[in-house]
């Protein structure tokens, strides 16, 4: 399955007290994901971007029975988990820890985040939902605590129906996420301006 292997940017974990972990999406890699923290206020952070074998977290559509795309999205989370294990362990507070991916990566991330809740720095989902043929609430456990997540998407998009970007919304908000979701009409599957300027208001902005 996937091996671990994090890109690092940005400040040097052992030199700031905030990090952004960025998930990349299909066919992408950690290097371009971490080229977007450019456009982000997150200049005091360290940067850790874990790297998919093959480019790829998961095999299938996020939309598929979570049996299809196992054990490679198990994997995934593991790795997540892993990562933010060793943060934790340099002694960054969870509260000062931000997550952030597009497409796949995103959908990974809010997958990762919601079975995982407690109060992060924030969370930016760039176009992505929770994952599976429907959702699997039982999966899901915690308390945000008001944790800022930032989910922004277009209407259509060719992988993301908006129906689940807002049934994820309904899910972390009822686990007392603190969430803006936008819908771009006809956006595309990109990430447009206005989407970074509301991670930076909403999310980046300690």
């Amino acid at each position: 399955m996937h091996t671990k292997k994090v890109v690092t940017a940005g400040k040097n974990i052992d030199e700031t007290d905030k990090v952004l972990i960025m998930i990349h999406g299909r066919g992408g890699s950690a290097e371009d994901i971490l080229s977007l923290a450019a456009h982000l206020n997150t200049k005091d952070y360290a940067l850790l971007a874990p790297q998919a074998t093959n480019n790829t977290w998961y095999p299938t559509s996020f939309l598929a029975a979570p049996s299809v795309n196992k054990p490679w999205l198990s994997s995934a989370l593991q790795i997540i988990d892993e990562v933010v294990a060793d943060v934790v362990a340099k002694g960054i507070l969870k509260e000062n820890i931000f997550l952030a991916g597009f497409s796949q990566g995103a959908c990974l991330t809010l997958e990762y985040v919601t079975r995982n809740a407690g109060k992060y720095g924030g969370v930016v989902a760039f176009t992505g939902g929770l994952i599976g043929d429907k959702i699997y609430a039982e999966n899901y456990s915690g308390d945000f605590e008001g944790t800022p997540i930032f989910i922004g998407t277009s209407d259509p998009d060719p992988h993301v129906p908006v129906t689940r970007v807002n049934e994820t919304t309904g899910i972390l908000e009822s686990m007392h996420a603190n969430v803006t979701t936008k819908i771009y009409p006809n956006m595309g599957h990109t990430i447009s301006r206005d989407e970074i300027e509301k991670a930076n208001t909403l999310v980046f902005n300690k």
